[in-house]
């Protein structure tokens, strides 16, 4: 049997592959049905879509010079592929303040010797990465 373009036909998963999934229609040879061809939702993994063996409505959309079939499941359908089920994975996102507050300094009475040690040692480095920038550019031997 020839297939035709614009044609409905259907099909078995023959094989799944990262980009898409591999479609054996019946009498008709095997076609591809690329990722975004298989929902009108987003898809990140086809195996949460297609299984190996399931029976889908498939529509080609295009043969190559070479006979390679496209196929595509969600004109097929219009919209009728049921969504799988989602995982329900939230991420909690906390929301960013509109206005910049900096960290409020602790007295220097209620530090530890830890953080002092801390923010003496940023400070220097802080002085010392000042100092080489302007020398630096005194001599001209600046990096680029």
């Amino acid at each position: 049997m020839q297939l035709e373009i614009g044609k409905i036909y259907t099909g078995k998963v023959k094989g799944i592959a990262q980009y898409g999934a591999f479609i054996d229609i019946e009498g008709g040879g095997t076609g591809m049905v690329h990722i975004s061809e298989i929902s009108n939702t987003f898809v990140n993994e086809v195996r949460e879509f297609l299984t190996i063996g399931q029976e889908v409505r498939v529509k080609v959309i295009g043969i190559n010079e070479q006979g390679k079939v496209s196929l595509s499941i969600k004109k097929a359908d219009d919209g009728s592929v049921p969504a799988p089920e989602k995982r329900a994975v939230k991420k909690e996102r906390r929301p960013k303040p509109n206005i910049y507050e900096p960290k409020k300094s602790v007295p220097q009475s209620e530090m530890t010797f830890d953080d002092m040690l801390a923010h003496f040692k940023q400070s220097s480095e802080e002085r010392i990465g000042d100092l080489k920038r302007s020398t630096d550019r005194k001599n001209g031997t600046r990096r680029k």
